[in-house]
């Protein structure tokens, strides 16, 4: 088996980082195990998609899960609930 992540993946490990208030850029990029140019690809991607928002706070970026978001999240957190992969 690949050791590679598929894109959707990569966007779920996003969105649960977020889930769980990592919400900075450097932070997400720590905890999903990506370099700083796909995860601000990842991220425009998923502003685009309303999954993500980006609000600023000061001098300080912070992404935000949106309703969207939480519902793919869960949408495929239940479905992985339903299969068994082995």
């Amino acid at each position: 088996m690949s050791s590679k992540r598929s894109r959707i993946e990569i966007y779920l490990d996003v969105l649960q980082a977020i889930r769980k208030e990592v919400h900075k850029p450097t932070r997400i990029m720590y905890r999903t195990n990506l370099s700083w140019k796909p995860l601000m690809q990842v991220l425009d991607a998923m502003m685009e998609q309303n999954l993500i928002t980006l609000e600023k706070q000061g001098t300080h970026v912070i992404y935000r899960i949106t309703e969207k978001g939480m519902n793919v999240l869960n949408y495929f957190n239940e479905a992985m609930e339903l299969i068994e992969i082995k």
